[in-house]
């Protein structure tokens, strides 16, 4: 366990960490309130409403994803974190100040969440190679997954907590408190020791930035696996707050405390997940791969629980699956990418994961919708197969991966015929 916490010995990163945890379960809290809003009180059990609205938070992923890597290539991650942090604090307030006045409308709400991931798109890159500012390279793989289990922990905590407080106090004043929580995020960024950071290459100006970065994506071939996998299931699989918030209110019958418990039970998987990655002292493209195929088993046995506690209960597996094939995922793309281009292939690799969502969120939703909640989990499980079954067999068929079959256990072994080199330029 020593080495699974090792990172915390660090003073600057385990205020980041502390800071992180605070505004982490507002976001969570947010996250809830949000859906619940628009599913309950906007909308009359619109699937189609919460999967536009969660789309439109990720739409600017897709769409400027590039360009902020190339930022953060460039400039001070503390101080871009600062801004970024100030925003997402304001925008928090200002949504719930309109929801407390009684004002809210969905346009209105499309427009925050559509706001809220301009902020988070220039956010998302600074936030993930910060961290390489703030312990040893030989730390980084650590803090990557340490930084997993504060989100993680956050979301045991968050979903629950939102949920007794809609039913309390309501929405409104959920998205005040997630805007306070920024405030600690701000502080540890403001108290942290510069002449203890670890100073990462910074790339200089000139033309042709966001080419390179996807030039070096292209000529990686772990890479390029890597974001076929996360972009596939991403768009299909990883839409919890929406197809939760369908299963709690629609297939149930439940109201908001219920969903914030899904949220919550579907962390321990995740924060367990988390953990076992932190002590992972090198993460591989296989595990991602392998993880894949773990979730898509988990998402299509969540999907036929006959129950709300059985459902939430089959939730454990499927957050423990996700959260080892993200964390797993970005912990490759860092530590095998220079610093130098580290924050364009970040903001790339997010830009598949995140900016994914616009487009699978709406089609789950409809989905959702027309053929019912179960069907919208299945998805997320069939896609996950097909994208597993596509690498292995291209793998096996370009003469990189051997299959043994054998009658005894284990059923069959997959072994790698020839190791990677990446590229250092």
């Amino acid at each position: 366990m020593k080495n699974t916490f090792s990172s915390l010995a660090i003073f600057n990163y385990r205020l980041w960490f502390m800071g992180a945890l605070v505004s982490n379960v507002g976001t969570w809290m947010q996250r809830v309130a949000q859906d619940w809003l628009v599913l309950t009180v906007l909308t009359h059990e619109s699937g189609v409403a919460v999967g536009i609205t969660t789309g439109l938070q990720f739409l600017p992923f897709l769409v400027l994803g590039p360009y902020t890597g190339v930022v953060a290539d460039r400039v001070d991650h503390r101080k871009l974190l600062i801004l970024t942090q100030a925003g997402a604090g304001i925008l928090g307030v200002g949504l719930g100040a309109l929801v407390l006045t009684g004002n809210a409308q969905l346009y209105q709400v499309y427009g925050f969440a559509l706001a809220l991931g301009v902020v988070s798109v220039f956010d998302a890159p600074a936030r993930q190679i910060f961290v390489g500012d703030l312990v040893p390279r030989a730390k980084l793989s650590n803090a990557v997954g340490l930084n997993s289990a504060s989100f993680n922990a956050a979301r045991l905590i968050g979903p629950g907590l939102a949920g007794i407080l809609i039913a309390a106090i309501g929405t409104g004043w959920v998205f005040v408190v997630n805007g306070a929580t920024f405030a600690a995020t701000i502080l540890a960024l403001i108290l942290m020791r510069p002449s203890e950071f670890h100073p990462q290459e910074r790339a200089a100006r000139s033309d042709g930035q966001i080419l390179d970065g996807i030039r070096y994506v292209l000529q990686r071939r772990d890479l390029l696996v890597i974001f076929v996998v996360m972009g596939v299931v991403s768009t299909f699989g990883l839409n919890f707050q929406l197809t939760s918030a369908l299963m709690a209110r629609v297939q149930f019958g439940r109201g908001p405390q219920d969903y914030g418990i899904l949220g919550s039970i579907l962390a321990i998987g995740s924060l367990a997940g988390a953990v076992m990655a932190a002590r992972r002292k090198q993460p591989s493209v296989r595990l991602v791969v392998m993880s894949a195929a773990g979730f898509g088993v988990a998402a299509g046995v969540l999907a036929l629980m006959p129950t709300f506690w059985t459902y939430a209960l089959a939730g454990i597996p499927v957050g423990f699956a996700a959260l080892t094939m993200m964390t797993s995922a970005n912990a490759t793309v860092q530590t095998t990418t220079p610093p130098i281009l580290r924050g364009r292939v970040m903001a790339l690799y997010m830009m598949v994961l995140m900016g994914a969502n616009p487009l699978g969120a709406p089609l789950v939703g409809w989905i959702g919708e027309r053929f019912g909640p179960r069907l919208a989990v299945g998805v997320g499980a069939i896609a996950s197969f097909a994208v597993v079954a596509a690498v292995v067999i291209r793998a096996v068929v370009r003469g990189r991966l051997d299959v043994a079959f054998s009658p005894r256990r284990p059923f069959f072994t997959l072994t790698t015929v020839a190791e990677i080199h990446y590229p250092e330029g």
